[in-house]
This record gives C-alpha cells, structure tokens and sequence, in this order.
C-alpha cells in the first residue's frame, strides 16, 4: 500500500501481499528509496516474510524495517498497530526536536508493552525482527529487536571505519514469540548527531547480510557498493548482485540521504 496523505508519503508493505520473487524492485516514497527482493524462485525460495513501513514529515522520516519467521502474519501485526497509531506517534515526532527525541522511546514501548498488542502476539502464526528509525532535524534515533542493520553513511564516520549503528541481536522477536512477553523485553536503542555534508541512512533486514558468495556480513562490503550521488542505482545493483548469487533469502532495504547544514560536535583541541 503506497499513499500521499497531505504532503506526507506513505507506505506499508508486506511481502504476503506482493512477494517480489525472482524480481528486484526499486522505488522512492517521499525522499526514502525502497528496496524489495523476495529471493530466487530456483534456490528454493516461496513466500516474502519482510515488510516495511515509511513516514515522510516535514523535518523528519519514520522508517522500518521488518524480517518475519513461519508467516508474515507477525510483520503485518506490527504494521497494523503504527498505522493505529499513527497520529500519536507523528504528533510526538512533529514536536520540538530535544521534545520528539525525549518522548519517542517511551510511546514505542508503551505500543510494544501494551496489553491488547501483547495478546494479538499470542494468537499470531510466527515472530519478527523489528528495526525501527526516526530521522529528527539533525539526530538519528533507532529501535531494534532482533538482527536487522542499520548502517549510517558520512565521510567523517567512514574515515574513522564507522558504519553500522546497532547490532545483529540474535533470539529475540516479536509476535508469537515475544520477547515483550517476558519479565525483561530485550531490544537496543540509540541516538546519533548527523554530521554536516550529506548523511546516508541505510536500513536492511538480513537476506542481503547473509547471501551466499558474498561477505555482505562484514560492513565495508555493504558501504563500498553505497558511494554514487543515486541512491536507487546503488540499490539495483545490490539487489541485482545478490540475485546472481542465487541468494534463498528476502532483502527489503530503505535508505535516504538527508543533508545537514550545521556543525557537528568536535574534540576541543581542534
């Protein structure tokens, strides 16, 4: 489902309603590019469990990123409650940043943490990785259960070998098994200052890391195909690539560059 709401584009997508077998998709919902490989037909590949969700603001994005098990029945669950609570969240991100940045954190766990939700996770076929973004003014906050990557992309960090911002966290879900259904939810957290020049945000679920013929696990490989001015060439090729290599598994990638004209912080003695 893609929609322009106002000035806001929209989209969400589960690979149940189109699969993309054995077809790489490339396509831009407001200034975020998507991605979409359900994975090759001829290694034995069936159905799609990914899915993703995009918000376009004003002074911001919501992205997300989603890598389902069994169905994509777990995906679409999560899906269906940030479109419940879609005013909610975007009035909180439409804030003041120091006020948006603030009061993000506590109304996705409460979503999460809610009980209707916890119960719908009960009675749902399957789980799923969950990677959630928000790009805020110059800031860079993201929630993250389970293995999907977030990598941020800026000559500054780069020549520090800095990329990806979270880490793969293996054995924890959301749906059927939930890791919100237990005494202490495993999930991780973070917040980063843009650096000013171009940013590069990129977010995948783990088809593409885990291809085979490939060492898209290690990060360099993944940033060293990301370095043309066109976002969308470079994601083609991406998915064309591992396509060729007869990866099993679906990729769904969102990515988008955002430009940042004040300056970062700085170590004081330079």
């Amino acid at each position: 489902m893609r929609k322009t709401v106002g000035k806001e584009s929209y989209l969400r997508w589960v690979g149940s309603e189109k699969a993309y077998l054995d077809e790489p998709s490339c396509s831009q919902v407001g200034r975020v590019h998507v991605g979409r490989f359900g994975g090759n037909s001829s290694a034995g590949q069936t159905k799609n469990e990914d899915g993703s969700l995009v918000w376009n603001g004003g002074d911001w994005e919501l992205a997300m990123v989603l890598d389902a098990h069994k169905t994509a029945s777990s995906a679409a669950l999560i899906l269906d409650e940030f479109e419940r609570n879609r005013s909610i969240i975007s009035s909180i991100i439409a804030k003041e940043t120091r006020e948006a940045m603030s009061e993000l954190q506590p109304a996705v766990l409460a979503l999460f943490q809610d009980e209707d939700f916890k119960q719908k996770c009960r009675e749902v076929e399957g789980e799923t990785a969950c990677l959630l973004v928000v790009r805020k003014s110059k800031y860079l906050w993201w929630f993250s259960v389970g293995d999907c990557l977030l990598f941020l992309m800026h000559a500054d960090l780069e020549g520090l070998g800095e990329a990806v911002q979270n880490h793969r966290s293996f054995y924890e879900w959301v749906g059927e098994v939930n890791t919100f259904d237990t005494i202490v939810p495993c999930f991780s957290t973070g917040t980063k200052e843009l650096r000013k020049g171009i940013n590069r945000i990129f977010l995948t679920t783990d088809g593409l890391l885990e291809c085979p013929g490939s060492n898209f696990h290690q990060p360099v490989e993944v940033t060293d195909r990301l370095k043309d001015d066109l976002i969308k060439e470079d994601i083609h090729r991406l998915l064309e690539e591992i396509k060729n290599k007869k990866v099993r598994d679906s990729t769904t990638i969102l990515a988008w560059d955002i430009n940042i004209v004040e300056d970062g912080l700085m170590p004081s003695d330079q």
